[in-house]
């Protein structure tokens, strides 16, 4: 006999708590990309009229159909307590599209038009290339180890997000250093806040209402803020089909950088989605990773830049007893803040000091997450995967003075940094596979090194035959070096075998 059908609701109590968990996650990610865009000169038209809303419209399109595959499942399954994943705008990408893409793109054309362009273009590859890694991401999850990946990551988020993020913490030093030690207080000592606001919000507010008290910012900024209300239409575009013939183009050399953070978006998806099955809601993971390569893809195409993926709050969310409801409202809020220009009133009236110490939280969270879920014997690995990015980011934040000024420090600099991030992954892997004693894995990546240095993909300013030759022969003598590693190993396992075989040959006569 069937049982009777359970009732799933649209919402409940518990998706207002799972609401404002990712919706704080979002709201920093947008007014990070909005401050961060203003910093480097895109104009208002650009960062509001085009990548908020299209980056509003992806976050809406993914938050609808997990709402989707969570009623799915639970009218499969027969139960009312599944949660929907958690979607939105993933971080590390965020800022590799922001210091690795939109930066080097606008100092490649001095144009903010055709930078954005780019970066659209290269979001939409991003997405196309994460919707076909259901076929081989488990593949590459096998092979390129965790911990190369994740050093290299932890290098981005030491440079570019604490570390950058902190000096703009302390542009206003009694404001931001409330704000980060809040934070301290509130999520690694886990001390509540007071009447059980969520920490990063109350530092936020606390913050904000703070550097307005003591003068730092005044009634310009609020004027400023609420004189960008308006509407913002969703206006499709075809600025990333445009911005590929550049990308494929003069601006071939960012492509180096949009492949390695799309692998590692998709892994983090499947992460995601697998804890999240470990908790009881069994989502298909290749089902995932398309929609979120497609919600990636329809982001561009009304103006947005920036990857999206499902939260590793997910698993928050599930603790808090939500359903599907949190994300429906998480997706329709976007689509409304964007709209009305609310992103852009929040992001010129809260003072970077006290949004950035929440970024700073996020890069420690990058580089502690790197250490502790990997292998202790694997800590090496990610401190050399770590390096390449914290030459990149000496290089790049010198710009046109790089030559000069960072070659009186070293040399190597500035190519040791260029391709951080899959130098990075090589360098780590090569480290991770010697302390595996895996030579010859160890002389596989040492040749994709010498390869991808040939070609001008890691250690070269550009693509060009015979682009970086000193780097490429380095790669090859370690390799053949790996190579006679293994093979020697390969020679005493053979030895060793013959002798246990003689030695029992013997025993046996005897």
């Amino acid at each position: 006999m069937n049982k009777t059908a359970v009732h799933y609701p649209l919402f409940k109590k518990e998706d207002m708590d799972a609401f404002f968990a990712l919706f704080q996650n979002n709201l920093a990610n947008f007014v990070i990309i909005t401050v961060s865009m203003l910093g480097m000169g895109f104009p208002t038209e650009i960062v509001f009229g085009k990548v908020v809303p299209g980056a509003a419209v992806a976050v809406l399109a993914g938050n609808l159909y997990y709402a989707y595959t969570a009623k799915r499942l639970a009218k499969n399954e027969n139960r009312t307590d599944v949660t929907a994943l958690s979607y939105g705008i993933s971080t590390p990408p965020m800022f590799v599209f922001l210091f690795g893409v939109m930066a080097p793109a606008l100092a490649l054309t001095d144009s903010h038009e055709l930078a954005w362009k780019i970066a659209a273009a290269a979001c939409i590859i991003s997405g196309v290339v994460e919707a076909l890694m259901g076929f081989i991401g488990k593949w590459i999850h096998r092979n390129i180890p965790r911990a190369a990946m994740l050093g290299t990551l932890a290098g981005l988020a030491f440079t570019f997000i604490a570390g950058e993020m902190m000096f703009n913490t302390f542009e206003i030093p009694v404001v931001g250093l409330v704000v980060f030690m809040l934070l301290i207080v509130g999520i690694f000592a886990k001390i509540a806040m007071p009447f059980n606001i969520p920490t990063s919000l109350f530092a936020i507010v606390a913050g904000t209402v703070l550097a307005y008290v003591l003068g730092y910012v005044g009634v310009d900024e609020i004027r400023e803020g609420l004189s960008q209300f308006g509407i913002y239409s969703f206006i499709p575009t075809l600025a990333g089909f445009e911005g590929m013939g550049l990308l494929f183009g003069s601006a071939a050399s960012i492509l180096a950088v949009v492949l390695p953070i799309t692998i590692y978006n998709a892994i983090e998806t499947m992460n995601n989605v697998e804890a999240v099955s470990s908790l009881g809601d069994k989502y298909d993971v290749r089902e995932s990773m398309a929609v979120d390569g497609i919600g990636t893809i329809i982001g561009p195409l009304f103006g947005g830049a920036f990857p999206t993926t499902v939260y590793m709050a997910s698993t928050g969310a599930k603790w808090m007893g939500g359903g599907r409801g949190y994300s429906i409202i998480n997706g329709v809020v976007y689509i409304f803040a964007a709209i009305f220009g609310l992103i852009a009133v929040i992001s010129a009236v809260i003072p970077i000091s006290a949004i950035a110490p929440i970024m700073v939280f996020v890069g420690l969270s990058m580089i502690v997450t790197a250490y502790q879920t990997s292998d202790k014997k694997y800590f090496p690995a990610i401190a050399v995967a770590m390096l390449p990015y914290f030459a990149n980011y000496i290089a790049t934040r010198f710009e046109d003075d790089a030559g000069a000024v960072v070659n009186d420090i070293s040399v190597s600099i500035i190519p040791f940094g260029q391709g951080a991030l899959i130098s990075g992954i090589i360098l780590g892997a090569i480290v991770v596979h010697i302390i595996d004693m895996d030579f010859f894995r160890a002389a596989m990546f040492s040749f994709a090194g010498t390869v991808l240095s040939f070609i001008g993909i890691i250690h070269a300013p550009a693509l060009a035959f015979n682009a970086s030759p000193e780097y490429a022969i380095g790669y090859v003598v370690i390799g053949i070096y790996f190579l006679i590693m293994f093979q020697a190993a390969k020679a005493k396992r053979i030895r060793k075998t013959d002798k246990e075989d003689d030695d029992t040959d013997i025993s046996s006569v005897g």
